[in-house]
């Protein structure tokens, strides 16, 4: 599992902030705010992660909107890979 410790920020770029931008309409200090906001619910994502550990995570913003994120860690930072709003059954989960 992640050590929470050992991260020391995030890993961005233009392909991955605007992309997630164009797709969901997500902002990257959105998805970097779930980190900061509880509940955040992770789990692996154990069928991609065959070259590195991918995860999923669940949380909400400074604004209550729920995001569902996979990411991945770099370098001890955060990068995040998809992010998009979560669906009924993903806030079922996280409203539990």
């Amino acid at each position: 599992m992640i050590k929470f410790s050992k991260i020391i920020g995030f890993d961005w770029d233009n392909g991955n902030i605007l992309k997630n931008w164009d797709k969901h309409k997500v902002k990257y200090k959105e998805c970097e705010e779930i980190f900061f906001n509880k509940p955040l619910i992770i789990a692996n994502d154990k069928s991609h992660s065959n070259i590195e550990n991918r995860y999923h995570v669940l949380g909400k913003t400074s604004q209550n909107r729920f995001l569902f994120l996979s990411f991945t860690v770099r370098k001890n930072k955060i990068r995040v890979i998809s992010a998009r709003n979560m669906n009924k059954k993903e806030s079922k989960i996280y409203v539990k």
